[in-house]
């Protein structure tokens, strides 16, 4: 039984917080986990950076209504969802995934959420679990899955290496360079192939 993991962000659909950064115009919120490997770090320095701006999740989910799943994304996922079981792990949010997962036809995520407050100002982040890419392929591999793993940053590569096969998708030259044995895909038909070639 294989089963296949996707990362969202850089993946499927644009980087929410670079999106984000460009509508609010506060280039600092560009920063991403292809900058950042710690995760806990990055969170708490964006939303220090929205509470100094007063910017809360109504502004952040405005950003991500005008986001459109990236060309070709769809098609990828319906395709590869014909001939195996996906999930989409990602470090995002329940309150920004849900209408990008509209838009890629409903696969099933797993993510974190949010704490916000009832003025919307958004005060702190439940991760689902911690690791929570590793720990979920561990996990899958424990009931019998066998896992393939494709995402294009740092905190991608622990699910990456931890499974049968595992690909980097549109990564960083810097990503790309320091493992040189993680196939590099920039193209859903290549990467569409090489999960084919490994189920």
């Amino acid at each position: 039984m294989n089963i296949v993991c996707l990362d969202l962000e850089g993946v499927l659909v644009p980087e929410i917080w670079i999106a984000f950064a460009e509508a609010s115009g506060i280039p600092e919120l560009k920063r991403t986990t292809r900058d950042e490997p710690d995760y806990d770090k990055l969170m708490k320095w964006r939303i220090g950076i929205l509470k100094e701006h007063g910017l809360g999740l109504k502004e952040i989910q405005d950003t991500i209504a005008k986001i459109d799943p990236l060309p070709g994304a769809k098609e990828f996922l319906d395709e590869l969802r014909k001939i195996t079981q996906v999930i989409i792990i990602s470090d995002t949010f329940t309150q920004f995934a849900t209408p990008l997962m509209e838009k890629l036809g409903w696969p099933t995520i797993f993510c974190n959420s949010l704490e916000v407050a009832d003025s919307g100002e958004i005060t702190g982040f439940k991760m689902r679990i911690e690791n929570s890419k590793l720990t979920t392929v561990k996990a899958l591999q424990s009931i019998g899955y066998e896992t393939i793993a494709s995402g294009d940053s740092y905190n991608d590569l622990a699910m990456i290496k931890a499974s049968k096969a595992g690909f980097l998708f549109r990564s960083t030259d810097k990503i790309k360079s320091d493992y040189p044995e993680l196939p590099a895909f920039e193209e859903y038909s290549d990467l569409l192939d090489a999960i084919k070639n490994s189920l």
